[in-house]
């Protein structure tokens, strides 16, 4: 079946509230897919943020981001006034997100909001509560835990904390329970959202991709809780990181700092935490892409402490037993495999045992010195195309940094004269090629240039901010998008 869709993160839609979120303006993008011939709508993972900004290194992989809970439904519900959310401070530029600024204001008026509530009188809260217990309660701990100790790290916690001892624990429970109540209130918010959200897109059409690292932080419920899924000490420190080894983009390679999983241990448990932590996202996502694929065939394990990730090296993942436990728990659920760049014999054997679609990102496919798989002559259907993703500049921004052999080999296959014709026939040749699903990042449909980058890899400060202007996703726009998608046969609707 031939589809298309967008990638336009949560936090880059246009609100009044200086970030993205579950507000009208998300119901209204959903309706401008659906009416664009669109059938996806992919998005970057939801966790809740910490250090950088990324939502791939979150304080949990259950927890959802209480910067998406939509301000105005509070209003609504009388829980929050008008003037208390205008008065507080979101940023002044609304083409970026000031996280600063939003972590500054966005806990008070949540807080407001939970003490006006009475919600633990609450029969659905409840009942969220309950049904999420296994992460819920060490998350709102976790979170109520850091509050009171300035957020540091839960390393650089007294050690009964660190370690969890059951009399630390039970004293600092009876201590924060406001607060480990307001921690799970916020869930309870994103979650009804978020669903009530996903239901309306469902509705129209419209499946959420949606998108979970292959790691977890270090400075997280997950670690903090389940020290025994990771490969750490006695003292809970890590005995090696996750990363990359030196490439052509980057000579000391990628040091992400991430601890690595005790894949002996997962498997001893027939992988319970894994199929949990899957189960979960079919739940809030209707397709899962699972990033760093290749990190389940190979992972490159490198010394904690080192500051570069050249000392590394290649050991074993799990390879298809992960997967083959998870089919036989979740049934034959969509994923789509991340398995970008330099790919070995085995990671290729893997992905095609899955079955997974892997991805195509025809920015890579320009380079004038040798034949790319990722030219789309070389696809399988079994795929998915972007002009680019998250990690990529917009198709605008990549032109002008293209060298001048790769400028002429993309403009004569692509067969045009003008750099400025380069977007609209790159988004052509996704549409238009054998790849069963195209997903287009919003930003090329609107023809944006480098100012609209999502994020630049192994960079800090700067990525995960932009915003698109209101009003952007016109009539105008959704008619072409519509044409597109009919004339490649991918529109959902004739």
């Amino acid at each position: 079946m031939r589809r298309c869709g967008v990638l336009m993160p949560i936090s880059s839609i246009p609100t009044r509230f200086g970030i993205g979120g579950f507000s009208k303006e998300a119901y209204e993008f959903v309706d401008f897919l659906a009416a664009s011939g669109q059938s996806l709508w992919q998005i970057l993972p939801l966790g809740p943020t910490g250090y950088g900004d990324s939502p791939y290194q979150s304080f949990s992989t259950f927890a959802g981001s209480p910067y998406y809970i939509c301000l105005d439904s509070l209003i609504e519900e009388g829980l929050l006034t008008e003037q208390e959310c205008m008065e507080a401070e979101f940023g002044d530029d609304a083409q970026k997100v000031d996280y600063e600024k939003i972590y500054n204001t966005r806990f008070a008026l949540l807080r407001k909001a939970f003490d006006r509530s009475d919600i633990a009188n609450s029969e659905d809260y409840r009942r969220f509560v309950d049904e999420n217990s296994q992460w819920l309660k060490d998350y709102a701990m976790y979170m109520a835990i850091k509050d009171s100790l300035d957020g540091v790290s839960w390393i650089e916690w007294d050690e009964g904390l660190c370690l969890r001892k059951p009399k630390v624990m039970a004293e600092y429970e009876k201590k924060l329970a406001d607060e480990i109540a307001f921690y799970c209130y916020q869930q309870y918010l994103f979650s009804t959202q978020w669903l009530a959200l996903k239901t309306y897109a469902n509705k129209k059409g419209i499946e959420i991709i949606g998108d979970i690292p292959i790691y977890v932080a270090f400075d997280s419920a997950d670690t903090w809780a389940n020290p025994e899924l990771f490969q750490l000490d006695d003292k809970n420190c890590p005995v090696a990181v996750a990363g990359c080894p030196p490439d052509a983009f980057s000579a000391t390679g990628q040091l992400w700092g991430n601890p690595l999983y005790r894949w002996d241990y997962h498997e001893k448990t027939g992988f319970a935490w894994w199929i949990r932590r899957l189960a979960y996202c079919f739940k809030i996502y209707d397709v899962v892409r699972i990033d760093h694929f290749r990190g389940f065939d190979e992972y490159w394990s490198i010394p904690y402490g080192d500051e570069t990730a050249q000392n590394g090296e290649w050991k074993k993942g799990p390879g298809y037993k992960l997967f083959e436990a998870m089919k036989k728990a979740l049934g034959n659920r969509p994923v789509i495999a991340e398995d970008l760049g330099f790919l070995t014999p085995s990671v290729l054997k893997l992905v095609k045992k899955t079955g997974y679609p892997g991805m195509k990102v025809l920015q890579f496919a320009f380079d004038s010195r040798e034949e790319s798989d990722y030219l789309p002559y070389n696809y399988p259907t079994n795929c998915v195309v972007y002009t680019g993703t998250h990690d990529n500049d917009t198709v605008n921004g990549w032109i002008t940094s293209l060298s001048r052999k790769d400028l002429a080999f993309a403009k004569k296959y692509l067969g045009v004269k003008r750099n400025a014709a380069i977007c609209d026939s790159l988004i052509r040749a996704a549409l238009g090629c054998v790849a069963d699903t195209a997903v287009i990042p919003i930003q090329d449909y609107l023809g944006l240039g480098g100012e609209a980058r999502i994020n630049t890899p192994s960079t800090l400060g700067g990525n995960w901010e932009w915003r698109m202007e209101s009003g952007a996703c016109t009539q105008e726009l959704s008619k072409r998008m519509l044409e597109l998608a009919r004339l490649y046969g991918r529109a959902k609707r004739y």
